[in-house]
């Protein structure tokens, strides 16, 4: 078994390498404040809405094995993992930024979310936005619109605020710049020679958006990109697809990387996808703007989601990737039944391609490895 990576691909000091505790010491500091937190489960929630308000947007997608036994009390085991996960964090109150939180903004996309949110609704305060699922429908733009003001109204209630346009540009703007950051640090991968693993750039996040220390370290980071040309070896150019690889849920990242491939680009929730579209800051309505960029992002609960392949293919080619792996979560029906467009594309673009249905348990760690392995010496002998 072969690393792509070497000893230096990890820069010493980084700022995310305590991004949770940093997340929690500003959490606790912004409560101190009297700015309300707000918890958010889907990358469909504006983060540009909650910044208006004078809230903290966190994410509270669980990523922990340990919490999903808790979950299956009242979940069924057939729920996929990320779900179950979340749900068990709430069980077990063992969340602080979900204790903390004033406010959960949910959303439609699964039937297992939408009935997990009934159930934590007992005990916390949600809203549901309901996301039309006809990617090209006008009605389902004019309806989702419609969502993002009746959000606007909950915050405003729910908070004891007024969220003015000249809020909502602000916080556009301070988005935009952590967007545009994240993905100029994700575009470092394009080089035949990048300056850190896939699996590094995966924990250059945050659970928490525009915190200003964050945006510097990006900044730090991408100077240091500069210095940094050749840490990586080539690898095979893997790209990723499917379900997100929430914080404590990488598993399979580091399964690919560990076998000699290098994950150049991840396009899922937690890697590119919501990064590839800003929001205009001199738009006319900015409620209307930010309700265009949310609305376009390529979610397999979509129907029909066009966009997501028409990405793919762009990004294999930008990303010069070797083979597409598709990841998704045991329970995910949307993602798992997409997978046939995915797979039909890579043999269109020359690609390799795996799936991979797994859920937290590492129990699947070595089968899953030697698959891995052989994508990766077929693709190798294929690139000789």
């Amino acid at each position: 078994m072969t690393q792509c990576c070497t000893q230096n691909d990890k820069p010493s000091g980084s700022r995310f390498d305590r991004m949770i505790q940093n997340c929690l010491d500003y959490a606790f500091a912004a409560k101190a404040q009297g700015r309300p937190l707000v918890g958010i489960l889907c990358e469909y929630t504006p983060r540009e809405m909650i910044l208006a308000a004078g809230g903290v947007p966190v994410c509270l997608c669980g990523g922990s094995l340990e919490k999903i036994a808790p979950a299956e009390q009242h979940l069924p085991a057939g729920v996929c993992p990320l779900i179950k996960s979340t749900y068990g964090y709430h069980l077990t109150d063992s969340n602080p930024f979900l204790a903390m939180a004033d406010l959960i903004v949910a959303e439609t996309t699964c039937d297992g979310k939408k009935k997990m949110y009934e159930l934590m609704a007992q005990r916390r305060p949600m809203h549901i936005l309901e996301l039309p699922q006809k990617a090209n429908d006008a009605n389902a733009r004019t309806h989702w619109l419609a969502e993002m003001r009746k959000l606007k109204a909950e915050l405003e209630d729910r908070l004891s605020c007024r969220i003015t346009d000249e809020a909502l540009r602000i916080a556009i703007k301070r988005m935009n710049r952590e967007r545009t950051l994240r993905r100029q640090l994700a575009e470092q991968m394009k080089q035949a020679a990048p300056p850190w693993s896939g699996r590094r750039l995966l924990d250059y996040k945050s659970i928490i958006s525009g915190i200003d220390e964050d945006l510097q370290e990006y900044e730090r980071l991408l100077a240091m990109a500069a210095e940094r040309r050749d840490a990586t070896q080539a690898g095979v150019r893997m790209l990723l697809t499917g379900v997100p690889t929430v914080h404590g849920a990488e598993r399979v990242v580091d399964l690919i990387e560990q076998a000699g491939g290098l994950v150049v680009c991840m396009e899922n929730c937690t890697g590119i996808k919501p990064l590839l579209e800003d929001i205009s800051e001199q738009a006319a309505d900015p409620v209307e703007a930010i309700a265009e960029k949310y609305f376009h992002l390529s979610c397999s609960v979509m129907t029909p989601n066009t966009r997501r392949l028409e990405w793919l293919a762009r990004l294999a080619e930008e990303y010069r990737a070797d083979g597409v792996i598709e990841l998704v979560w045991q329970g995910c029906l949307t993602y798992d039944v997409e997978s046939y467009h995915v797979r039909h594309l890579a043999e269109r673009h020359g690609l390799g391609y795996l799936k991979i249905v797994t859920d937290y348990s590492p129990s699947d760690s070595a089968r899953l490895s030697v698959r891995i392995e052989a994508l990766i010496e077929t693709l190798r002998e294929r690139k000789r």
